[in-house]
């Protein structure tokens, strides 16, 4: 086990070192990578359950009675329409349309939203918002440093959070949407309930003041024993994620990418009135077209592309693989890579070069894996 001096600790962090994890820095963090293996892991998710510490991430809360026009001119998405109790995927983009990071914005009051950035990009997010909410009647609060985030994801999550919750609140959990959001008591605590995973499966997130993350996942690792719950770490997170087809902020994601080559051109509201940042600059974009796209790769083979290795087609370079993996459930090796927009479509064959051997990989639909409900 190797663990960090200079990187920031989350609440959790003395329960990981007890579990026997191995750590690494993750955004200025020292993380669980995984504590058995990633396989293990992973595999438990897909199966029953698995426990993550995501208290990285950041929470910054926007309130006031500008706050739903604010966050419309500050953020890509039309977050003034989402009904209370509710969320939406979101992006903070530059003037130029790079993408500062993508992010969750949930509806806590008609007056009151918060926003979860990715850990490394939480300090830029919370200055950002501050800096864009001058001149409307908001205040913008970073609450990271005190928030602790938990996730519990896999087709058994809801009977584990059931097993804790008090009976009267049951609808409250086993009603929850898709991407939504509410308060209720789990294991005698307090917390804002969340659905929306990022594994590919059902799942919850549990947001709690840093004094209450302790017992809150001690409560949630006991209760989870008799569904087959266990710790995960972040390796078994992007595998997951990989297999879901969700970009990750640093590879898929970037400041020189913009959303239409990412495939989150829907995210982009062109029809609400306000002038966002970086409108001009995306509408421009749209017109253009775009010369690249995030597509899906299938190996043939056994070996996995991974991050910057070049992908060809007839005899030249025409992409870079973003992330790559051997896929744990589908017993194949997935990627996703940014290609010319001529070898998109699904079908197309391509090569990557591993290594100096080119081996091929199909051109897919996304997601890689789909859950069945």
């Amino acid at each position: 086990m190797t663990v960090s001096t200079t990187s920031r600790h989350t609440a959790l962090h003395d329960r990981h070192a007890t579990l026997g994890a191995s750590f690494t820095d993750f955004g200025g963090w020292d993380m669980p990578l995984k504590y058995t293996s990633e396989l293990t892991e992973h595999r438990a998710v897909r199966e029953a359950a698995g426990l993550f510490d995501l208290s990285h991430m950041g929470e910054v809360r926007v309130s006031g009675p500008d706050a739903g026009t604010f966050l419309n001119t500050a953020l890509v998405g039309n977050l003034a329409v989402i009904a209370v109790g509710r969320a939406k995927y979101s992006l903070l983009c530059t003037p130029e349309g790079g993408i500062v990071d993508d992010l969750i914005t949930y509806r806590l009051a008609e007056q009151e939203f918060l926003v979860v950035p990715n850990a490394g990009n939480a300090a830029t997010v919370a200055a950002a918002l501050r800096e864009r909410a001058a001149g409307f009647d908001v205040v913008v609060a970073d609450e990271s440093a005190e928030t602790s985030l938990v996730a519990v994801q896999g087709p058994a999550a809801e009977a584990i959070l059931l097993g804790l919750v008090p009976d009267g609140q049951h609808e409250a959990v086993t009603g929850l949407k898709y991407y939504a959001a509410g308060t209720v008591t789990v294991a005698g605590t307090p917390v804002l309930l969340a659905r929306t995973g990022y594994t590919g499966e059902d799942g919850f997130e549990l947001y709690v003041p840093n004094a209450q993350a302790v017992p809150l996942w001690d409560a949630l690792l006991a209760a989870g024993r008799e569904h087959g719950l266990v710790p995960c770490g972040l390796a078994s997170r992007d595998s997951l994620r990989l297999e879901a087809g969700m970009p990750l902020y640093g590879q898929e994601l970037g400041l020189e990418v913009t959303p239409f080559e990412a495939g989150l051109g829907p995210v982009v509201s062109f029809k609400k009135e306000e002038d966002f940042v970086g409108r001009a600059a995306l509408e421009a974009r749209r017109d253009e077209g775009v010369t690249r796209t995030l597509v899906g790769l299938r190996g043939r083979g056994r070996r996995s592309a991974r991050s910057h290795y070049p992908v060809l087609a007839e005899g030249r370079r025409v992409g870079e693989v973003t992330s790559g993996a051997p896929s744990p459930t589908l017993g194949h090796p997935v990627a996703l890579a940014y290609v010319e927009t001529a070898f998109a479509e699904p079908g197309t064959v391509l090569e990557v070069d591993l290594r100096g051997k080119p081996e091929t990989f199909d051109v897919v639909p996304l997601p890689f894996y789909r859950r069945q409900k």
